[in-house]
């Protein structure tokens, strides 16, 4: 069976530049840091205006094309910044600050506009039909599919998909033969570039650009299939031949502005933190709506057991700077509810200022609850000890108490200060099984839940119409008009015999006039 050579409309070029600098490599990562900052905000406006193209593609089977042009345009900065850093090594030249395509600059990208996208296979070819994709690129990039400016969990741009995998690997042996030999292997470059190429063609997919499926192949080397290469470098990506009635207009200047880029950056921002704000303040409008019982907002059931002495939370901290109103008019009253399991079983309940009980605590076993782990549980570590030295109830450190058989409640006031809640058994025995809740008064959760909704909505509404205005801009073009439509696909010419002339100049004469 023959393997399709079909070139992939996703069209990724580069030319490996002669001769690289034999250390410069050592400090791109510096020298790239204003594209990183400028490519994560880019990135955050890129998924924005993708997710609008979903929806505009599912209703009317087409990408808009002024979202169409900033996410292709994304995509060729991103790429040049990636060919002159980790993903390649190829140029030491500083790729330019544009989404526009630069023809004289040795790593391009082109992805031709679709008149029509299918409006079924956006729903599934993001992630379903690319999860193939997905297994082999975790290969070449060291964790799937790079997608831009990516943040690890401290919040730190990760350098995209040069950052590891065989790609960073690659690129690596690279810089150190250059660094000793002052050679590039055109070996390892050819194949990193077919990797590359591999990642930015399943991207633009994966991004709604195109519905034909990645083919699973290496087009290895500089020169993409779907290009004709001119000269020694890339040269410029040769547009389809227009039928022979229509006349060749000039090449528009881009539509996407340094202010039109802004404002949809800005946009992106407002409408990511309104989907916060609408998230944050719908939860807590459902909390004080629908989880009041008696006036507080409970939590839910937690079974919490220890075969040690006691349960102990972890220390509380309250600061309110003597500002009595947020404890009474924002907080409001604590509750803490126990149950023991065993209906029989007298258990105790007690608040208590931090440092007095954890002296009374000295040398008891007991397990020390932390925080809510992944799957929602609390964490906790056992402290080795003895018994205390008798029941909990008849110390005298607690502000707060109860104790009883069946559900117990406590319910205190908070204050400033370190504070520390503890369930035993009334007798002091070992051995604590409860089921226990907690609950705020929070006399101003309604105040907030109306004043994030409301903040969210203003938000939502600047952004949306930041994002519009510039996309309709962007869609008029840089003179007012609408972008030309590309026109049919048709063969690309070969190129010309070296020496010959071009094809718009009779031979025998020069720019100039008659030889």
């Amino acid at each position: 069976m023959t393997e399709d050579r079909t070139p992939y409309p996703v069209r990724v070029d580069a030319a490996l530049d002669a001769p690289l600098s034999r250390w410069l490599w050592l400090v791109k990562w510096f020298l790239l840091i204003p594209h990183y900052v400028v490519l994560a905000f880019l990135w955050l406006a890129f998924t924005v205006l993708t997710v609008v193209a979903w929806v505009a593609i599912l209703v009317t089977g087409r990408y808009p094309r002024a979202l169409f042009d900033f996410d292709v345009g994304v995509l060729r900065w991103s790429w040049r910044v990636h060919y002159y850093g980790y993903a390649a090594l190829g140029t030491d030249r500083y790729p330019p600050f544009t989404l526009a395509d630069v023809p004289d600059y040795p790593a391009r990208l082109d992805v031709p506009y679709p008149e029509r996208l299918s409006r079924g296979l956006v729903l599934v070819k993001s992630w379903l039909l690319a999860i193939p994709h997905w297994l082999v690129l975790a290969v070449f990039v060291g964790g799937g599919l790079w997608f831009g400016a990516s943040a690890a969990d401290d919040g730190a741009w990760d350098g995209g998909w040069g950052a590891g995998g065989l790609v960073g690997l690659l690129v690596l042996v690279a810089g150190v033969v250059l660094l000793f030999t002052d050679r590039y292997p055109a070996p390892v470059y050819d194949f990193v570039m077919g990797m590359d190429r591999w990642v930015l063609r399943v991207a633009a997919y994966v991004a709604l650009m195109t519905d034909r499926y990645p083919p699973f192949r290496l087009d290895t080397g500089g020169a993409d299939p779907g290009t004709q290469p001119v000269g020694p470098g890339p040269g410029p990506l040769p547009q389809a031949a227009p039928p022979a009635a229509a006349p060749v207009a000039a090449p528009a200047r881009s539509s996407w502005t340094a202010g039109r880029v802004v404002a949809v950056v800005v946009g992106a921002l407002l409408l990511v933190t309104s989907t916060g704000l609408l998230v944050g303040g719908g939860s807590l409008a459902w909390a004080d709506t629908t989880q009041r019982e008696d006036g507080f907002v409970m939590t839910g059931r937690e079974d919490l057991s220890t075969a040690r002495y006691a349960l102990v939370s972890g220390s509380v901290t309250l600061d309110t700077a003597g500002d009595e109103w947020l404890i009474d008019d924002v907080l409001g009253r604590a509750q803490l509810e126990v149950t023991a399991a065993d209906p029989g079983t007298e258990v105790f309940v007690g608040v208590g200022r931090t440092s007095d009980v954890e002296g009374w605590l000295q040398g008891v076993g007991y397990r020390e609850l932390d925080d809510l782990g992944p799957t929602g549980e609390p964490r906790g570590r056992d402290v080795a000890g003895g018994a205390p030295a008798g029941p909990p109830g008849e110390q005298d450190l607690w502000v707060a108490q109860d104790e009883g058989t069946g559900t117990r409640t406590l319910t205190w006031r908070p204050a400033d200060g370190d504070w520390t809640a503890v369930v035993m058994r009334a007798d002091g025995a070992a051995g604590v099984d409860v089921v226990v809740r907690a609950g705020l008064t929070a006399p101003g959760l309604t105040w907030l839940w109306v004043g994030l909704l409301v903040t969210g909505a203003a938000l939502l509404l600047a952004g949306a119409l930041l994002v519009a205005l510039a996309v309709r801009g962007a869609h008029r073009g840089p003179t007012g008009a609408a972008p030309a439509q590309p026109g049919p696909p048709g063969p690309v010419a070969p190129p010309a015999p070296r020496g010959a002339p071009p094809a718009d100049r009779p031979a025998g004469t020069t720019p100039g006039g008659p030889r």
